[in-house]
């Protein structure tokens, strides 16, 4: 069992030892520690990027108007500008802010979540550029009900732009703090370890089109997506 009291394990203690390196944070599995979200959101706002657990799998996350860790974050998934980047929200509110949410898409949503769920939507007017898909102007929300993410957007009172942490050329997502850690110490800032979150990714559903098409299917239910149609 690990002890969260000690001198290293602390909420917030920096295990790392080179300026160099990312800080980690070894979390409570149920009661993250607030000191350590804390600190991870401070990474976040000064334009770092952070690997963190969800409720599918690792992902990576920055500020959503931080263009440097934007195209950081890019060049650790080797994405190219049609790849599809997340936006992690913490209520639906939020998610009108960023996509544009008619009615039936607001039901079949609210069904969802919180949960392992990634829906496409069409980008408004606020939403950046660079945060779009490239030719469809279209972009990932989803509202996670893992604890470290939800305290996370609580501290940063705004969405968190993120990518599942599928690194190339390997098969599935890294998942488990120590393994993130030893490949992505140079290349991130913080690691969240919140325990194994497993390799299966998202349900990905497309909500551009009526009735919604799953175009990924994942960890997320089907039934509840089941029988609905634009009213």
């Amino acid at each position: 069992m690990v002890a969260y009291d000690t001198p290293k394990k602390i909420s917030g203690a920096l295990l790392s030892h080179s300026r160099h390196e990312s800080e980690y944070f070894q979390l409570h599995p149920v009661n993250p520690q607030w000191r350590a979200v804390r600190r991870a959101a401070e990474i976040v706002r000064g334009g770092g990027v952070i690997a963190y657990p969800t409720d599918s799998c690792y992902a990576l996350g920055c500020h959503i108007n931080d263009k440097n860790a934007l195209e950081r974050m890019r060049r650790i998934r080797h994405a190219d500008r049609n790849h599809h980047f997340t936006l992690v929200c913490a209520n639906l509110n939020e998610v009108g802010r960023f996509a544009r949410l008619d009615t039936w898409q607001f039901r079949v949503i609210k069904a969802c979540v919180p949960g392992p769920y990634t829906f496409i939507m069409q980008a408004t007017r606020e939403t950046p550029r660079r945060l779009q898909h490239e030719r469809r102007r279209t972009i990932g929300v989803r509202i996670p009900s893992h604890p470290v993410p939800r305290m996370l957007l609580e501290e940063l009172g705004e969405p968190l732009l993120s990518s599942t942490l599928l690194l190339p050329d390997d098969p599935v997502p890294l998942t488990g703090g120590a393994q993130i850690q030893s490949r992505l110490q140079h290349d991130i800032d913080a690691v969240l370890d919140g325990g194994d979150c497993g390799i299966e990714p998202t349900t990905v559903v497309d909500m551009t089109v009526s009735p919604p098409q799953v175009i990924r299917e994942g960890k997320g239910d089907l039934e509840p997506l089941s029988g609905r149609r634009a009213l």
